[in-house]
């Protein structure tokens, strides 16, 4: 079975210690490699290998740094197929959510080959008498970026094409759950030309992730993840001085008024809360219908739900697996608790026809109706294929519900009368 190492200093890194984890194919529920889990030796060559590569490559020219970024974008745009089926094979989504999710990340990388001109400081003469002031924007050093399972490659490059253009070196420990596109990612950038030591991978679990968040000579974290572990991560690393930005949780929103095109909506809710299989922080996870909509639209979501194919992503299928098995039994038991609150589950994905086999860790797109807001399945972000159904009974009833929701992610308002409800825009919380 293949082991996945560490990539630390251009190229591959023998792992120091027995530690490895398992890496599934989700769409044949079978281990496909061994993924090596960091010790403290693994932790400091990552570390290492980064400051060591730190001074060269902030000297590095802003036109030089810029080269580099254009030749891993073109590199990236060239075998982007090939990105995607490792994407797919290893978290489950299906090849056009995989091929998306690039799409994505080149922006961002298109937007760091540009980035010599935001990097331009300013000058002002005789601010006071005699006195004239000037500003540098510096790299920061070493930085460190935590990155979770739902998008292994458009996550990792939100932040690394930008830490790399302002010449800062990069070590990325990806999620362990599917490893593999980091690595890939590494050796492209390689090829690209950036210089051995400037992108690292460290590979592993808590203990790689609280080595960054403690090693001294690691200046910022950045971190997407669940709620619980983005506080953890920013007090942590808050704590040894260290810049840090943390994403958590979502509950994304969408509210539905009586005079909404309801064929239009209910397209809107199937994408935004099946796509990648509900496994993505902006899927719309609640829709709050203001009576009378309620049954007319689910009515609508039920049938367009019954075209979905669930699948192999792999192949022609709009639906692939969830990531593991221990996630899938997780969402599933969300079903269970909705029964318990009085809910109706009004299309159950437990035990759904796939086109895959039949070990995958399947679960359905799901539809849930008259979900009390008391209930888990309402509070909980459930990141999965689960679409919860919320009765209120006016535009302001709705708006104040989202509103007391934790989560303010996102939130998307369905109607034909924009003008109409324009005047109740400033009632609205933005988190």
């Amino acid at each position: 079975m293949t082991l996945i190492e560490h990539w630390i200093g251009g190229k591959a890194h023998p792992n120091g210690t027995e530690r490895t984890g398992p890496v599934f194919d989700p769409a044949r529920g079978v281990q496909q490699h061994e993924v090596a889990l960091a010790g403290e030796a693994e932790i400091e060559a990552a570390v290492a290998a980064a400051k060591a590569a730190y001074p060269a490559w902030r000297d590095t020219s802003l036109a030089r740094r810029s080269q580099v970024l254009f030749a891993f974008r073109e590199l990236l745009n060239a075998r982007k197929g090939e990105l995607a089926e490792i994407l797919t094979s290893e978290h489950g989504k299906v090849l056009t959510d995989a091929a998306g999710e690039i799409a994505r990340g080149l922006e961002v990388v298109e937007f760091a080959t540009g980035f010599p001109h935001l990097l331009k400081g300013e000058f002002t003469e005789n601010a006071s008498t005699g006195v004239d002031v000037y500003s540098l924007r510096q790299p920061l050093g070493v930085v460190g970026i935590i990155s979770p399972f739902n998008f292994p490659a458009m996550v990792p490059m939100w932040f690394f094409p930008i830490a790399l253009a302002a010449g800062n070196t990069v070590v990325l420990k990806p999620s362990e759950k599917d490893p593999s596109a980091a690595n890939w990612m590494a050796a492209l950038l390689k090829e690209a030309g950036l210089p051995d030591g400037a992108f690292n991978v460290l590979h592993g679990d808590k203990q790689a992730v609280d080595g960054l968040l403690t090693h001294p000579d690691v200046k910022s974290i950045s971190f997407v993840g669940s709620t619980p572990i983005a506080k953890y991560i920013y007090e942590t690393a808050a704590q040894h001085g260290k810049r840090v930005q943390a994403l958590g949780g979502a509950k994304n929103h969408m509210l539905v008024l009586p005079d909404a095109d309801l064929d239009l909506t209910a397209d809107a809710a199937v994408n935004a809360g099946f796509g990648s299989a509900g496994e993505r922080c902006m899927a719309i996870s609640v829709v709050v219908a203001v009576e009378p909509v309620a049954d007319d639209l689910i009515a609508k979501i039920t049938e367009r739900m019954a075209t979905l194919k669930v699948g192999d992503g792999r192949k022609s299928c709009d639906m692939g697996p969830l990531i593991t098995g221990e996630h899938r039994d997780k969402v599933a038991s969300y079903v269970d608790l909705a029964v318990q609150d009085g809910a109706e589950v009004v299309v159950d994905g437990r035990g759904i026809e796939v086109d895959g086999e039949a070990d995958g860790f399947w679960f359905g797109p799901t539809l849930i109706d008259k979900v009390p807001v008391t209930s888990r399945v309402y509070t909980d972000e459930i990141f999965g294929p689960v679409l919860s159904i919320v009765r209120v009974a006016s535009y302001e009833e709705g708006v104040e519900l989202i509103n007391s929701s934790e989560y303010g992610n996102g939130t998307a308002i369905f109607t034909n009368d924009g003008e109409r409800h324009a005047a109740s825009r400033t009632r609205w919380r933005w988190a």
